[in-house]
């Protein structure tokens, strides 16, 4: 959560009585001051006190293995979103999905609440990396793995960055792949290797940042984050 935010709401104050409280010098997280009135924090992280008084946050995190056919959006008149795939119970405040998966892509999804670690996690500069397994209609070869690592080069031009593909199983008809980009552009694992001549029947994601699908999950399936991986998104609230 926002630290300015997370001040106003649980203090009650004024945007100015909040930018007041940092000028005084009186917000400190884990014992140091703190002036980044946009920092993320999460008291499951931080030590947060402000004026001396302890702040707690309540922001949800959910590891999901995404099913086939859910969008990857907060509502929809007709199909089913990620949203509805999480209990009521659960929705006790807004949820968001940190990045998206096409439709008929399965695998791991992050939701949260806390809009601005899905921020900080987006952000190109942070090159956060998303590792997919995918299952291709021809075979896969190592002049394939060559041009991902150069950088794929779409039709209209676009030069994707260096990736890393490596080949699991490869038969004249059908290859399984590992792939890990830090891009995320529009279905652009599909267009990758479209750009090669090959078609993606099965996308699967396994891994983005430091978070990895629980494979004990079964599809549609989700829970919250363990503390071992929210520390290791600790990266995003600095």
């Amino acid at each position: 959560m926002r630290l300015d935010k997370l001040i106003e709401e649980k203090l009650e104050t004024t945007r100015k009585e909040m930018k007041r409280l940092f000028a005084l010098k009186q917000v400190m997280i884990d014992g140091t001051v703190e002036f980044r009135q946009n920092r993320n924090v999460d008291s499951l992280l931080h030590r947060i006190e402000v004026a001396g008084e302890h702040l707690e946050t309540n922001e949800s995190y959910y590891l999901l293995n995404k099913p086939k056919k859910a969008v990857t959006a907060v509502s929809d008149p007709e199909k089913t979103t990620v949203i509805d795939l999480i209990a009521s119970a659960d929705r006790f405040q807004p949820l968001y999905p940190v990045g998206r998966l096409d439709r008929d892509t399965t695998g791991l999804l992050l939701i949260t609440s806390n809009g601005q670690l899905g921020y900080e996690m987006l952000l190109p500069e942070k090159k956060v990396s998303k590792t997919y397994q995918a299952v291709v209609n021809e075979r896969v070869t190592l002049a394939d793995v060559a041009a991902f690592e150069k950088g794929i080069v779409f039709a209209d031009g676009y030069q994707c960055q260096p990736a890393n593909l490596k080949i699991l199983k490869a038969e004249k008809h059908q290859s399984t792949v590992l792939l890990t980009i830090q891009e995320g552009k529009f279905h652009q694992v599909k267009k990758m290797f479209l750009a090669q001549g090959k078609k993606v029947i099965a996308l699967k994601r396994l891994s983005m940042g430091p978070l990895e699908l629980d494979e004990q999950l079964a599809v549609g399936e989700y829970r919250s984050l363990t503390l071992a991986e929210m520390k290791k998104l600790s990266i995003y609230f600095k």
